[in-house]
């Protein structure tokens, strides 16, 4: 595989996102207009990955929800959705995130898969969220602050209560 560019993208790149969203969820791509208006926001980071992937996160504080990431049809399997939320997950640590959460269809086993690996547990769901009346799982990952400004931060397990 040759080299990973995630690039962090604004308001400039609502179109390309747009695109790629929606070949990523045919059913529920947000459009442009939709992108512009999260990238305006101060509290929104957007990366693309010009393979065809992107992530978007809204932080506040020191807490960040992965709005939305996807990857097109013809590339997935090939790392990207993982680059994708490492990356982001790397960024928000470094703006001070200390918990990321995001949801998830019950029934996708494969984002499910991608993001326990990644550290994150289900701390919540959400009945019939989705249009078709399936529900959503919440999932949380707790992120170690970057010590030194060079160290790698890791997720780590969130501490059952």
């Amino acid at each position: 595989m040759g080299v990973v560019t995630i690039e962090r993208v604004g308001p400039s790149h609502a179109a390309v996102l747009a695109a790629i969203h929606g070949a990523a969820f045919p059913r529920d791509g947000w459009g442009a207009g939709a992108f512009q208006v999260q990238l305006e926001m101060h509290s929104v980071v957007a990366l693309l990955d010009g393979r065809g992937g992107l992530v978007l996160l809204r932080i506040t504080a020191d807490e960040a929800e992965i709005l939305t990431i996807g990857v097109i049809p013809a590339r997935r399997r090939k790392g990207i959705a993982r680059a994708l939320l490492e990356e982001g997950m790397h960024q928000a640590r470094g703006l001070g995130v200390r918990s990321i959460f995001l949801e998830v269809g019950v029934w996708n086993s494969a984002a499910r898969a991608l993001y326990e690996a990644a550290g994150f547990k289900e701390v919540g769901r959400r009945r019939h969220y989705y249009a078709n009346g399936e529900d959503a799982l919440i999932l949380r990952a707790t992120l170690n602050p970057i010590e030194d400004g060079s160290a790698e931060g890791t997720a780590a397990p969130v501490a059952s209560s």
